[in-house]
């Protein structure tokens, strides 16, 4: 069949239209991808054990979330000494106790957590949106 003056432009639009349409439809599918995968926004967090706070606190130990991992895994303090964890992934991360003694909520990059250890003991911990990453605190 042949296209005549008057459907080249028509078919121009339409294939315009189509285009923008097509965009619009990958806009909405990344910013839906990207709320699925990074959660609450959250500023710099600070938590501590029951009745005491970490304002102005000094940590023994920085664990860093880096490369969907904690950086080191493992950390040896002294009781009543912190930590603090500090994420530098490019997506949100937390760290959770396994007995639930601390939470740090979701943590976007650059945002820190500090608890401080009161009692000695071993305290496992893992990132309760990416369960791989796991870790241990001992408190001597």
């Amino acid at each position: 069949m042949r296209q005549t003056s008057e459907s080249r432009p028509r078919r121009r639009k339409q294939a315009a239209v189509t285009a923008a349409v097509a965009c619009i439809i990958a806009i909405l599918a990344i910013s839906v991808f990207a709320g699925a995968c990074g959660g609450t926004a959250t500023t710099t967090t600070t938590a501590a054990s029951p009745g005491t706070t970490t304002a102005g606190a000094t940590s023994a130990a920085q664990i860093v979330m880096k490369g969907f991992a904690f950086v080191p895994a493992d950390v040896t303090i002294k009781a009543g000494e912190s930590v603090t964890w500090t994420n530098e992934d490019s997506v949100t991360h937390d760290a959770t106790a396994d007995n639930g003694e601390f939470q740090s909520g979701n943590m976007e990059n650059g945002a820190t957590f500090t608890f401080t250890f009161d009692k000695a003991g071993s305290y496992p911990y893992y990132c309760a949106l990416h369960p791989t990453m796991t870790g241990t605190i001992t408190v001597q």
